[in-house]
């Protein structure tokens, strides 16, 4: 682990000198490309470009001794957008993702993928502005708070789809409906999407339906083939999910959210059949010192009770972005697993923030695995005599804005086993320090 601490010096010293040089007097030698160069072009070229640095490590990598590794991740986006008249609208968008120093050869996604084209579509009308709007293209897909259909902005390679989608609102009402394939990145070689691998949906959004709240039902249709079922029988997978988002504001500064998703369908001759829950209360200090913001929070995804029935219980968390939503090391997804959840969000000063977060964890079914935030198996016990209470993890998050251009943060998350792991695992505590800064042009 000492690796990254000489990585987390170094990017310090980077992130000092960036400061130093947006601290400068403006000189058309430092000038940013936003402020510059476009100003220099006409009206209808836009171009931008995101630099992003983080040293991140390990240690007990699968819950066992003697398992670790530091690394730098290293991501460029270069963002060009012709704008020919006012309801057309072409954007592209290149990125270059490295890692350096990690123990894999070859590196391969989600940490590496060389120049790739990770946006290229057209867009008529405006999909935020104007009532309605198509889009059509290499783009990214979000929606809500990314549970189930997101970016993953926080890889270094994060995710794309090939898609086509349109957009409708009319006062306080939006839908969107999308057709979709999901970008399959191979370093070294240009990304395409998988044909037989589609996600279909409609997601809704309505703002007046309840006082200062959105609510947001939506349903998902995912296509998947050259999967088995649980006999090992080769078999299409198709299967819905169809829920609900709902976000407000309560009274004396409190806050709310939650959001519910029920699973059915086939794989061959399996049925389908899952649920998934969050729900979340906040209150906000606003005349305390530091503005602190606490919350409680509970999730849970419903696991497979038997592997060889014909029935597959355990939930899918499809597309997420689900980086620090069950933990900020990522061990734990929203498969197969009950979460209680505690936070505390504090404003230390006009462009300083922290965060520390709290988590408990027990498998939805003891029979069924505990997964990651990518929704990789980490450990499994069919028997289901291992227990059902995983662990805790305590993170903390530091985060400073120099200005929309510069920011950086830095984290450190520790996961405590329990019975679960230490039974299906040597039970090695894991470790998990980050440091990072984004440089937007």
């Amino acid at each position: 682990m000492h690796r990254i601490f000489v990585f987390i010096l170094i990017l310090l010293s980077i992130t000092a000198n960036l400061f130093a040089q947006k601290s400068a007097p403006p000189t058309s030698g430092n000038k940013l490309l936003s402020e510059d160069v476009n100003a220099e072009f006409p009206k209808w070229l836009r171009l931008g470009a995101e630099y992003r640095a983080r040293v991140e490590g390990f240690t007990g990598s699968g819950f066992k001794p003697n398992n670790e590794d530091a690394y730098l991740l290293s991501r460029v986006r270069i963002n060009m957008f012709l704008l020919p008249t006012s309801w057309l609208k072409f954007g592209f968008q290149g990125q270059d993702a490295h890692v350096f120093w990690k123990h894999q050869n070859p590196s391969v996604p989600p940490y590496q993928d060389s120049m790739d084209l990770r946006q290229a579509y057209v867009e008529f009308g405006d999909m935020e502005k104007n009532r309605i709007g198509v889009r059509s293209g290499r783009q990214e897909l979000a929606f809500g708070d990314e549970r189930l259909i997101g970016n993953s902005n926080w890889t270094n390679t994060a995710r794309s789809f090939d898609a086509l989608r349109g957009s409708v609102r009319h006062g306080g009402f939006r839908a969107d409906l999308f057709a979709a394939r999901v970008v399959k990145l191979q370093d070294g070689e240009f990304d395409f999407s998988t044909p037989g691998n589609n996600l279909y949906g409609i997601y809704g959004g309505i703002e007046k339906l309840v006082p200062k709240a959105t609510v947001e039902p939506y349903f998902l249709w995912r296509r998947q083939s050259a999967l088995k079922t649980e006999s090992a029988v080769p078999g299409i997978s198709n299967f819905g999910t169809v829920g609900v988002r709902w976000v407000g504001k309560l009274p004396a500064n409190f806050d709310y959210a939650t959001e519910m998703d029920r699973q059915s369908g086939s794989l061959g001759a399996d049925t389908i059949s899952a649920w998934a829950g969050h729900w979340v209360v906040g209150k906000t200090l606003p005349n305390a010192h530091f503005k602190p913001r606490v919350s409680v929070e509970y999730n849970y995804a419903s696991g497979d009770h038997n592997s060889k029935d014909g029935t597959r219980g355990t939930f899918d968390q499809l597309y997420s972005t689900a980086h620090d939503k069950y933990g900020l090391a990522d061990q734990v997804g929203w498969k197969n697993i009950r979460n209680a959840r505690a936070g505390v969000d504090l404003k230390l000063a006009k462009k300083w923030g922290l965060t520390g977060r709290y988590d408990a964890w027990w498998l939805a079914d003891p029979h069924d695995a505990l997964y990651s935030a990518s929704s990789t198996v980490v450990a499994r016990n069919t028997a289901g005599t291992a227990g059902s209470f995983v662990g805790q993890e305590l993170d903390s998050v530091l985060a400073y804005t120099f200005s929309k251009y510069l920011q950086v943060s830095g984290g450190y998350g520790h996961i405590f086993p329990g019975t679960f792991l230490n039974n299906t695992t040597p039970g090695e505590s894991y470790n998990f320090p980050y440091a990072s800064t984004t440089l937007v042009f």
